[in-house]
């Protein structure tokens, strides 16, 4: 037992030895100072000393760590499907036309199997889809922060890469505090109102014209009615001017690319709209500089050398490029009549089917017009007064969903409700989902506006999105859309020609164009 004991410490002594003389020989370096080396230096000194078993076992340890971190980081990613197409994953099935007053299929399907927050490829990324309220409210509102807009590659050929929607940082912030200033006091001009009220008027009166029988097509009216406002509001222009027809079969051709598949082949809907926004492009710039030879007084044909219109404002902006001010004028009119007139759209559509809410808004507009001298156009006053309008409007915006998603992407990972968006993963935040959501309204497919008499509904919707890149039109279209109606109920009933509802491809339509058959009133203001 002695000896046992003796040569146990002969043996710990000359082990101890051994540690000592193998410090002296590394510097005095420690096991733990070698781990907290960067890995390619310890396998520098690991090499260099011959220290083959150090390296295997510190490799195996820095291979188990980051391991566990991936497993960790893979667990908190949400549950889904990438697909089995290559790049495409998803993405088809993702687009596939459906009405817009439902889910679809998909994000049904996906929902009811992984959640309110899954992962797919689409787009051809990694991406996380978010039908959960909080999450879509967080997403946005972090615009900048955590993520950014991120469009596809077709998208952003089509609009060009100065557009509003697809610029980022201080740039975006640029060109939209440009545009929400427009805009803001555009909705309130008296001289805007005017306008709109008269295009309002001609259109109903045009229809008195009509064959009897014959059948409007409500969505291309809605459309053309709208780019007309927004030609007069930015560039001046009138629609008997020949370049007016122009931008609108421009911006029609433009709009079909969205849609399209992204191959640039002659003749091609994706090929076509490219060109089509060059040609808007070229015919702007073309405005743009006759509108500055004017003002300098290098053109003795115009009588007055300033428009006082959104053209006028941003050239006096030194701020803003040649390009930029094309760009920003090509992006509102095309968000400002494309969005109105589905706006206008899905109105006429519910309003259809709901005799009690049309009968209860007629009443409204009467009592306001009621108010006026005959003929007397409309103004702000009694825009603020046309409260159960603003209801229908809403309730419309909510039940028809006029955006289905929008694009971001992850600029670092981010964890939100126990979930992770790695970073560079694409995310899109499904709009219309907190919509159809029976948590959050009862019957939720049911167009009712008397829902929003409880100011809490306020809070369960997002149709125009939110955060940095809420859009900055909602309120004008809110505003042509009421005066529009204003004439419309008063002086026209209507019942859709054939069975068609709104669909999103992905986004909204009329596949036939919402045929109406119109009947004028016994008691019509035109009379």
């Amino acid at each position: 037992m002695y000896i046992k004991d003796v040569n146990q410490f002969f043996l710990i002594h000359k082990k101890k030895k051994k540690e000592k003389m193998l410090r002296n020989k590394m510097g005095g370096i420690q096991f733990s100072d070698i781990t907290a080396m960067p890995q390619f230096a310890v396998v520098v000194l690991a090499l260099a000393l011959g220290l083959l078993p150090l390296l295997i076992s510190y490799l195996s340890v820095r291979f188990h760590s980051v391991k566990q971190s991936n497993n960790n980081k893979k667990e908190k990613i949400p549950d889904g499907s990438m697909g089995f197409w290559p790049v495409l994953g998803e993405t088809f099935d993702f687009l596939k036309s459906h009405p817009s007053t439902s889910m679809g299929q998909f994000l049904e399907d996906r929902r009811s199997k992984y959640g309110d927050v899954f992962k797919s490829h689409l787009f051809g990324s990694p991406t996380i889809v978010s039908c959960d309220m909080e999450m879509n409210l967080f997403i946005l509102q972090n615009e900048g922060k955590l993520f950014r807009s991120s469009y596809p590659k077709s998208v952003s050929d089509i609009l060009g890469s100065g557009s509003m929607l697809i610029v980022t940082g201080d740039q975006h912030k640029k060109v939209r505090s440009t545009a929400a200033n427009h805009i803001a006091t555009s909705k309130s001009r008296p001289e805007f109102l005017n306008y709109v009220d008269k295009l309002s008027t001609s259109l109903m009166k045009s229809w008195q014209k009509l064959p009897r029988g014959e059948k409007v097509p409500f969505f291309q009216v809605a459309k053309e009615f709208t780019m007309g406002v927004m030609l007069k509001n930015l560039i001046d222009m009138e629609p008997e001017d020949p370049l007016a027809p122009m931008f609108f079969n421009d911006f029609l051709t433009f709009a079909k690319g969205f849609v399209s598949l992204p191959v640039y082949l002659p003749g091609s809907p994706y090929a076509k709209a490219v060109k089509a926004r060059t040609r808007i492009s070229s015919t702007l710039r073309s405005i743009m500089e006759d509108r500055k030879k004017r003002q300098s007084g290098d053109s003795v044909t115009s009588p007055s050398s300033s428009r006082g219109d959104f053209l006028d404002g941003l050239l006096k902006k030194e701020a803003m490029s040649d390009e930029e001010v094309v760009d920003l004028v090509r992006d509102l009119l095309l968000a400002g009549y494309e969005t109105t007139s589905g706006l206008m759209g899905l109105v006429v559509y519910f309003l259809s089917q709901s005799p009690k809410a049309l009968q209860h808004l007629r009443e409204e507009h009467r009592k306001i017009r009621a108010e006026k001298p005959p003929g007397e156009p409309l103004n702000l006053k009694d825009y603020k007064q046309m409260e159960f309008t603003m209801k229908v409007i809403n309730e419309a915006l909510r039940c028809g969903n006029l955006v289905k998603f929008v694009h971001r992407k992850a600029v670092k990972d981010v964890e939100f409700k126990g979930y992770l968006i790695p970073q560079g993963w694409k995310v899109l935040p499904v709009l219309l989902s907190p919509h159809l959501d029976q948590s959050l309204h009862d019957h939720p497919t049911r167009f009712d506006p008397w829902r929003w008499e409880d100011e809490a509904t306020i809070k369960k919707v997002m149709p125009f999105g939110a955060g940095a890149r809420l859009c900055p039109g909602a309120e004008i279209a809110r505003v042509e859309t009421s005066f529009f109606l204003h004439h419309l109920i008063l002086n026209y009933s209507w019942k859709i020609a054939e069975d068609e509802s709104p669909v999103v491809f992905p986004y909204l339509d009329f596949r036939r164009a919402m045929l109406l058959q119109i009947e004028p009133l016994e008691d019509n203001a035109l009379n």
